[in-house]
């Protein structure tokens, strides 16, 4: 459970609320995620944009993404939302029983937001009441709600079967260019390697071969470097900063730094 938070979850339904910031841990989404903010902010950072949810919007993330999230409460109250996790067996047992019509079409983005309608809307608000009693909401339930949702998002947004319903795998691409933009993310090695187009030993071998250091000491590295940067010639207070550039633990975070530069991150602000 987050820290702070109530998380409860039936099969791939998960119902998400609490009245702190909280920014989320892994930061590889590997399934299709359905989201709906019932009251609050969603703050969403992907490689190419920030995106801001507002209470009432709808959205779906891609697959294979990486994305930082920061559930934001609104004043004196409490952030939640409803996500539906659209994994690849849920996906080919619909697709399966209820055939579609696939173009074979592409879509590079990372997130699709979803027109608000009224049928969508009650359909999340639906869902609150079996997270008062979740013992009631059976697996059963679940996969008739998740049915539910495929047909309202294609009647809304027909072109996302050619998202939903996609299930090539990443393609091998340029392993260099790659780390320097998303060095922040957290994410695992395996993360990384599938992301890559890669098993695990062959983005390890192609990483070594690269930077000619092991991925989690160029990471590390790189993370300090923009950390000493943001602090130095940007202001950014270390408490900040360390989030920024992909760390979980400030006082790892610290001494880790000290560890390299010589000294506490918070001298920079004074130097």
């Amino acid at each position: 459970m987050e820290k702070g938070y109530q998380i409860i979850s039936v099969n791939n339904i998960l119902y998400s609320c609490g009245s702190k910031a909280q920014r989320n841990g892994e930061q590889f989404i590997d399934v299709h995620v359905l989201g709906f903010v019932l009251t609050g902010e969603l703050h969403l950072t992907t490689p190419e944009k920030v995106i801001i949810m507002k209470a009432g919007s709808m959205g779906l993330i891609k697959r294979n993404q990486l994305v930082k999230a920061t559930k934001v409460p609104p004043p004196g109250g409490e952030f939640s939302s409803i996500n539906i996790f659209l994994t690849q067996d849920i996906l080919r047992k619909y697709i399966s029983e209820i055939p579609q019509d696939i173009t074979g079409k592409t879509h590079g983005e990372s997130f699709f937001e979803i027109q608000k309608d009224a049928l969508l809307k009650a359909y999340f608000q639906s869902l609150q009441p079996y997270f008062q009693a979740p013992e009631r909401f059976t697996p059963q339930l679940a996969e008739l709600k998740t049915r539910e949702a495929f047909e309202l998002i294609l009647n809304i947004e027909p072109e996302l079967k050619e998202v939903l319903f996609d299930f090539s795998e990443p393609h091998k691409i340029d392993l260099e260019a790659f780390m320097h933009q998303n060095y922040m993310f957290n994410v695992s090695i395996d993360g990384l390697a599938k992301l890559t187009g890669r098993s695990r030993a062959g983005f390890k071998r192609d990483f070594e071969k690269i930077f000619r250091t092991s991925p989690g000491q160029w990471i590390k590295q790189k993370r300090l470097e923009q950390a000493y940067y943001l602090i130095k010639e940007k202001g950014i207070k270390p408490s900040n900063a360390y989030l920024d550039v992909g760390f979980e633990n400030l006082s790892h975070f610290s001494y880790a730094f000290k560890q390299a530069f010589g000294i506490n991150p918070s001298s920079l602000l004074h130097a």
